[in-house]
């Protein structure tokens, strides 16, 4: 996704979110917006508290990974991340957080509809991506932005080398509106 998006309204029209490249300077924002050691875990399966900024700096190191930032002029309101996988011929969305600021503006499902639009520009139709199943706001994002769980035999297969029973997710075609 390139060039900014009007999403939220303001007093003096629609404010703009572009999604942006991950750059270290940011690491230390989206380090701060775990709220709770509960948050870290069911955001990204993380155990500590708070969280340190030189883990979200080191989740980039992979040339599978490519993180994203979405910000409103230069405030950043969110952080996402697309692992490709060229041998599946797939891409999962993952370790998406919005700042606690902003969260329930629609901002998440923004950052959703980036994250998959520049999953689609890399070549992949085929998205996936893994909640929670306790993160109740998080699946009702994902499935209003046109997430399905997958089969259940899929899902049991995919959790079996997984700490966690997740909920797994796959993006119908076409982008959310």
């Amino acid at each position: 996704m390139t060039g900014a998006h009007p999403i939220r309204p303001a007093q003096d029209g629609w404010t703009l979110m572009d999604l942006r490249r991950f750059a270290p300077v940011h690491a230390a924002s989206v380090a701060g917006w775990p709220t709770s050691l509960t948050e870290v875990v069911m955001w990204c399966g993380g155990s500590e508290f708070p969280m340190p900024e030189e883990t979200i700096s080191g989740w980039q190191q992979g040339d599978d990974v490519e993180a994203h930032v979405l910000v409103e002029g230069e405030r950043l309101l969110a952080y996402g991340e697309l692992w490709f996988d060229a041998e599946e011929d797939e891409v999962e969305l993952a370790r998406l957080i919005v700042d606690p600021e902003v969260r329930g503006e629609g901002v998440g499902r923004e950052l959703v509809r980036g994250l998959l639009a520049r999953a689609v520009e890399a070549g992949f139709d085929d998205v996936f991506m893994r909640v929670h199943p306790e993160n109740d706001r998080a699946l009702r994002c994902y499935t209003g932005a046109g997430f399905v769980p997958v089969d259940p035999g899929l899902q049991q297969e995919w959790n079996a080398a997984q700490p966690v029973n997740y909920t797994w997710l796959r993006h119908l075609e076409g982008l959310p509106q």
